[in-house]
């Protein structure tokens, strides 16, 4: 199995996987052969079969601010429209982080598993499922609980992957494309030719909002992240320019590159004073999307600013339209897997790890990790417990939230 490491409702780190298998010393993080660093993450092949009804491993927040622990859980059998997965990756998300601390604003009883996204293959169907069947590779989103190596999720929550996406990259797709896609293309309406502003853009969320926004809509992306290793990522990925908000003035910065016109959309994860600086750099009848708040603060909404230009304030909190709007949300992913079968976004993949080596990751031990994030242009601060503080919304040096494991502790 594996598990991905991302920004999300708001998620702001970059992607990293966990993979449950052996790793394969031929292949580099991105499934080209060759040329690996040393210590460098790589995936596995999964090995695990239909039926073989073999105890599963998951990975367990059994005390809030804890390390997670592996354990091994009996397999249930499926009801009528439900589907069994071998998991193969799982997206680890900043919603994760916030919910394994009793920070997120839905609270799992305990004990509970994280992991929010995931791809892998059909186990087993229920007698009622016509959607899918054995062996067939799907996406999938739940109300977390699928970061394990086998998940029974209802038919509904599940999408087929396309034949020419990777297991791979369709696991980076459903929390921050689905989130990058509502944003711009259901909420704000962006439209070929138009300028967005991306804050945290180096982060899982902001980086999808870039691909999306350049390669999909045709827009002009400006990315604003909080130092010059994160503009240049996101630069790399697709930018047409970049501010460093750690620097001065947002709002001055981007009138140095539009003029006094202004940017037509806002996707915003960080808030505070990051939100209203890029509110006022907004042009006329410009629109602003709240995704999140990593920064730690939330802003109040000057409302004579949006009556003086017309503009236009909204959310979104992307799982809420799977209870609220079933159809726009699985519009949003079923485009995300669309545009990466025509090869018109490429998700950023930031390491990989192993199941049994998840808590290197929150628990800020990721030594395996170092060389992998230099050479993806990452290098991120693990600091125990820390909430808030610097902007959490710059994904790709965020500080981690996870305690270091004490001596002797497992």
């Amino acid at each position: 199995m594996a598990t991905a490491v991302g920004g999300l409702r708001g998620r702001c780190f970059p992607r990293a996987w966990l993979c449950r298998c052996e790793p394969v010393p031929s292949l580099s993080p991105t499934g080209s052969r060759g040329g690996d660093a040393p210590g460098t993450p790589v995936l596995a092949p999964c090995c695990r079969g239909a039926g073989c009804g073999r105890h599963y491993r998951a990975a367990l927040c059994t005390e809030l601010k804890q390390p997670l622990a592996i354990e091994e859980l009996a397999p249930r059998p499926v009801r009528p429209r439900q589907v069994r997965v071998d998991v193969h990756f799982c997206g680890v998300n900043f919603a994760d982080i916030l919910v394994c601390l009793g920070q997120y604003q839905e609270r799992p009883h305990l004990p509970f598993t994280p992991g929010m996204e995931f791809s892998g293959t059909v186990l087993e169907t229920g007698k009622d499922v016509s959607t899918v069947k054995e062996g067939d590779g799907v996406i999938g989103v739940s109300d977390f609980n699928s970061m394990a190596e086998e998940y029974i999720a209802d038919q509904k929550a599940l999408w087929k992957i396309p034949e020419k996406v990777i297991l791979r990259e369709a696991a980076c797709l459903p929390v921050s494309y689905g989130t990058a896609i509502m944003a711009l293309e259901h909420r704000a309406c962006t439209q070929p030719g138009e300028t967005v502003l991306v804050t945290a853009a180096a982060g899982a969320t902001g980086l999808a909002v870039i691909d999306v926004a350049t390669n999909v809509l045709q827009a002009k992306v400006i990315a604003a992240a909080g130092s010059e290793e994160k503009c240049k990522l996101a630069m790399q990925r697709g930018a047409q320019s970049s501010v460093n908000y750690s620097q001065g003035s947002l709002k001055e910065a981007v009138k140095k590159l539009l003029g006094n016109g202004g940017v037509d959309v806002v996707i915003d994860t960080v808030g505070g004073h990051v939100f209203l600086e890029a509110l006022r750099s907004l042009a006329w009848e410009g629109r602003i999307v709240v995704v999140g708040f990593s920064g730690g603060t939330i802003a109040s909404v000057p409302a004579n600013l949006l009556l003086l230009k017309n503009i236009s304030a909204m959310g979104v909190y992307w799982g809420r339209y799977r209870d609220q709007n079933f159809p726009v949300f699985s519009r949003s992913l079923s485009s995300a897997l669309q545009y990466c079968q025509q090869g018109r976004i490429q998700p950023h993949i930031g390491a990989v790890f192993k199941l049994e080596e998840v808590d290197r990751f929150f628990a800020g031990q990721p030594t395996e990790l170092w060389c992998a994030r230099e050479k993806f242009g990452h290098r991120w601060k693990i600091r125990p417990w820390e909430v808030g503080g610097r902007d959490w919304g710059d994904a790709a040096t965020s500080q981690g939230l996870w305690k270091p494991r004490t001596a002797g502790s497992h």
